[in-house]
């Protein structure tokens, strides 16, 4: 079975400053991953409206699904919304459906739905609104384009109403093996093994412990009997 593609857009320049660290990016790749959807490419851009616009132009081309962190508040910079109407060439305003939403919420909480916080109820015409359990104001579907909240629990609340409706493909198994020995020795022979089993990713993560050198080799794909042939070679090649 083919594996789906996507790619995940983190948007804001909280991210590109270091002020704040993304969690988002681990937590969506290990969903993916668990689903069969194989995540190629992570892009971060700065609250810049072209910016934002084109990046999704060009990874919805490229990718079956697209995911997007961040923007969707109720603040001035929060403009990915905007930014998603135009690289579909889409109306947006805001939306009744998501109005009601948040104003059923604010009325609950005994808060002023006012001008601000109605900025999180537009909503590009076509879309399709992606629930939020934790905070109401939702997150949306354009297209093959997931837009959602960028606060984590937010973010893996709205991960956790979206993939149900997408089909995967073969989940992705891992194996890893530990050797004790320097990437230079290892190299050739790895080399040889990635030769061997073509459609599997194995990949080596070099570590320093007490002045000693070694690496970790993780080797993923959809198919186990591969993947235990693999392995088997590899501890043949460097015996624990």
């Amino acid at each position: 079975m083919t594996q789906p593609t996507a790619a995940m857009l983190v948007i804001g320049d909280e991210i590109l400053s270091g002020r704040t660290r993304d969690s988002n990016m681990y937590h969506l790749a290990g969903q993916l991953t668990e689903r069969g959807i194989d995540l190629r490419e992570v892009r971060v851009v700065s609250d810049d409206a072209d910016a934002i616009t084109e990046a999704v132009k060009a990874l919805s081309a490229a990718y079956e699904h697209v995911f997007t962190s961040g923007g969707i508040g109720p603040t001035h910079d929060d403009i990915t919304a905007d930014c998603i109407a135009a690289a579909f060439g889409a109306h947006i305003d805001v939306r009744d459906d998501a109005r009601a939403l948040l104003q059923a919420h604010y009325n609950r909480q005994g808060m002023e739905f006012n001008t601000a916080r109605q900025r999180m109820a537009r909503i590009p015409d076509g879309a399709v609104l992606i629930e939020n359990p934790v905070s109401i104001a939702p997150g949306f579907t354009m297209e093959n384009v997931h837009v959602m909240a960028g606060v984590p629990a937010v973010f893996q609340a709205m991960v956790q109403s979206v993939l149900p409706t997408l089909t995967g493909g073969a989940p992705l198994i891992s194996r890893t093996r530990r050797i004790d020995r320097g990437e230079g020795d290892i190299a050739g022979p790895l080399g040889e093994l990635a030769r061997a089993y073509p459609a599997l990713s194995i990949g080596s993560y070099p570590f320093q412990k007490d002045g000693r050198y070694g690496a970790n080799i993780v080797l993923r794909g959809t198919d186990a009997a591969m993947l235990d042939a693999a392995v088997a070679a590899l501890d043949a090649e460097f015996p624990a």
